[in-house]
């Protein structure tokens, strides 16, 4: 057999198997207080994926009350530098995709691409501001800090929970399965900055326990629905500088941040596959 159909097959098993249940499932298991559980689910992440634990705020993998809070796990003051120009990185990863959005269109992979509006929950309005301007997906490895972090200063305008299914969204899915991250569930915050809207999207995934905001707290589960969801922040304003938390994923994931036309420019060299840190330069301000 080869391999291309092996792969074909790994991504058919995705439609096949029952996405929120085994999520939610193994959901349990990660919030689980049991030594007995949580030591052996915490060692074996620690060997499989050669977590450096010496970044970490407790450094000590087996001092966390359940595997959601080591895998949540703060790091150290000082490890992720802040960048005080441009635009931040969200998360510790690596480039899944980035550039131009052409219209309507955002560039997935190798012959996928998938729209704004798709992305956005379906309103052409959210995605007017959008349209031809600029986008950036980081992928979380299963090994990254997983804590996402706001690009540039802004201004909570609205955030919305989208129902979806929960494929896995390393390259090898992103490369088989049509408009992939607007069909997995995520939550889109909207933000106004002085350099204009800035939309970003935190993208669940199989196996995905949880999505939170810092303004929401949990948003899916326990709060998973069958529609769309306004969680905007009522009646106060929440206003975040760059590099403060913004949410976090309990186990792996993606974050695509949109800005509007002509109002970044990427940081030489960035490209697929670059590895990103979160709170380094990733683009400068293209205008002013």
């Amino acid at each position: 057999m080869s391999d291309s159909m092996l792969d074909r097959l790994k991504v058919l098993s995705q439609y096949l198997v029952p996405q929120h249940l085994l999520s939610r499932a193994l959901g349990v298991l990660a919030e689980s207080r049991v030594p007995e559980i949580r030591n052996a689910l915490v060692d074996f992440f620690v060997k499989r994926y050669n977590i450096d634990m010496s970044i970490a705020a407790e450094p000590d993998p087996h001092a966390y009350a359940c595997f959601n809070d080591f895998f949540t796990r703060a790091l150290r003051d000082g490890v992720r530098p802040i960048t005080t120009d441009g635009i931040a990185c969200p998360a510790d990863g690596a480039v899944s995709q980035l550039g131009k959005i052409d219209n309507e269109r955002i560039f997935q992979a190798k012959g996928q691409h998938y729209t704004l509006t798709q992305l956005l929950g379906g309103d052409p309005e959210r995605a007017a501001p959008f349209r031809n301007g600029d986008f950036i997906t980081v992928y979380l490895s299963p090994r990254d800090y997983h804590r996402v972090h706001m690009p540039y200063s802004g201004v909570l305008k609205e955030m919305i929970y989208v129902p979806g299914k929960l494929f896995s969204v390393n390259t090898l899915t992103a490369q088989q399965v049509p408009a992939l991250f607007a069909r997995n569930e995520r939550v889109v915050a909207f933000f106004d900055t002085d350099a204009g809207p800035m939309a970003v999207i935190l993208v669940g995934a199989m196996v995905v326990a949880s999505i939170e905001t810092v303004w929401a707290g949990l948003v899916t589960p326990p709060k998973r629905q069958l529609k769309i969801t306004d969680y905007s922040p009522r009646p106060q304003p929440i206003r975040l500088e760059r590099g403060a938390e913004m949410g976090r994923f309990k186990l792996g994931s993606t974050a695509i941040v949109l800005f509007g036309p002509d109002v970044v420019k990427w940081k030489d060299g960035l490209q697929e596959n670059s590895p990103t840190q979160m709170g380094e330069q990733i683009a400068t301000l293209a205008r002013g």
